[in-house]
């Protein structure tokens, strides 16, 4: 039976795409080379590391609205899980290298966003619990079947930078806010019966 090992060997935005979209760069590879993998669906759970990183002073006021304040984080700093991700791996022997697409969001009522969004510099720890099904040829060449075990992880970090390069080639100088309907409608009332050309605009006549 394949016993996989999986690293992450590097992540990039993919630059192309209809929404925000890191690729992590996997490499696979099998500790038995003599079974020859057909196909693996990969799937991931990505989870942020928050207690594996330091915070200055200015990045712990911003995560207030996340995890309290910082006298209590020892209590509530806790993993994040960001989102849940998947590839198909095509055929291999012994060792191979996926992309994982990761998608992304900008919306700042996702608790993610806010993290991501709350760092200054530095780096984001991140762990990948792995699970899915191998699809193998046996040594006597017969097709089989297996499970990833449940264990099997990988861990990375991934460099503030690039997040905030990603989001800003998507939404440059912009950021994404849900209102309530009520709340919207009354902004929506003031704007129009102002006159007022922009949402921009309305929010700058509103805040001091």
């Amino acid at each position: 039976m394949p016993d996989l090992e999986i690293a992450i060997e590097g992540v990039e935005p993919v630059r192309f795409a209809i929404a925000p979209l890191l690729a992590m760069k996997l490499r696979i590879r099998n500790r038995y080379p003599s079974e020859e993998i057909q196909s693996i669906m990969l799937q991931a759970q990505v989870q942020i590391e928050t207690t594996r990183r330091l915070y200055n002073q200015r990045e712990q006021s911003r995560m207030r609205d996340l995890f309290g304040e910082p006298e209590r984080w020892s209590q509530t700093l806790r993993p994040m899980l960001w989102t849940q991700a998947s590839v198909n791996v095509g055929p291999f022997i012994e060792e191979t290298e996926a992309d994982l697409p990761v998608f992304c969001t900008f919306d700042f009522t996702v608790a993610a966003t806010k993290y991501f969004d709350g760092l200054e510099d530095g780096d984001i720890p991140v762990c990948l619990l792995f699970s899915g099904t191998i699809f193998y040829l046996n040594p006597q060449g017969a097709l089989a079947i297996a499970q990833i075990p449940w264990q099997t992880e990988a861990r990375f970090r991934i460099p503030v930078a690039e997040w905030k390069r990603m989001m800003d080639h998507y939404y440059p100088n912009s950021a994404w806010l849900a209102l309530r309907k009520d709340v919207f409608d009354r902004l929506h009332e003031f704007k129009r019966e102002r006159g007022i050309a922009t949402w921009e605009q309305a929010l700058e006549r509103l805040l001091p």
